[in-house]
């Protein structure tokens, strides 16, 4: 008798969620969501060019390390379409594409050791230029971030945390997704 009652319950529930979804205010539900997903700012892409030195003397691997980090911080993100690499072919057929240029402006290498045995000197620091731009060249988003290690982890972390701090400034822009501040 048990049986009947929970495999009745089980099939009456079953239909009215089928018929939830089968009818108009499902579909429209769904329609809704489907256009919120494809209006979101998502709709861009964006290439990420190699990081600037300009004229200060940082490690190649510094300048690896944010260039990598960027890419990965940048699709945690899920603010864009794509993430694509400085010099991908299918930068060029992109229909929204933005550049994200980066300039270091500031490098203090720091010494892990000397964080190690003091609390109060060795930091390593990173302070960059950072722009988002069009094609034709307007600039949607400019911000200068600092990316710092203080106290303990590898001097490479202070990358990790520039390219976070990159990615959390664009997220937290006023930058619409249009291609215009707002």
């Amino acid at each position: 008798m048990k049986t009947s009652k929970r495999s009745s319950w089980i099939i009456w529930s079953t239909a009215i969620v089928a018929i939830t979804f089968a009818s108009p205010f499902g579909q429209t539900a769904a329609a809704k969501l489907s256009d919120a997903h494809n209006s979101s700012p998502t709709q861009w892409s964006v290439q990420v060019d190699r990081i600037d030195p300009a004229n200060l003397k940082i490690a190649s691997s510094f300048q690896v390390a944010i260039y990598e980090n960027l890419l990965e911080e940048l699709n945690k993100t899920k603010r864009f379409n794509q993430v694509l690499r400085d010099g991908d072919r299918t930068a060029a057929a992109a229909p929204n594409l933005l550049v994200l240029k980066t300039t270091v402006t500031r490098f203090v290498p720091g010494s892990e050791t000397r964080r190690a045995v003091t609390t109060v000197s060795g930091a390593t620091k990173v302070t960059v230029r950072t722009q988002l731009v069009t094609r034709d060249g307007r600039i949607v988003l400019e911000r200068r971030i600092d990316g710092s290690v203080r106290f303990f982890g590898s001097n490479l972390r202070a990358t990790h945390n520039l390219a976070r701090n990159i990615a959390k400034a664009i997220k937290q822009s006023s930058w619409s997704g249009s291609g215009q501040p707002s």
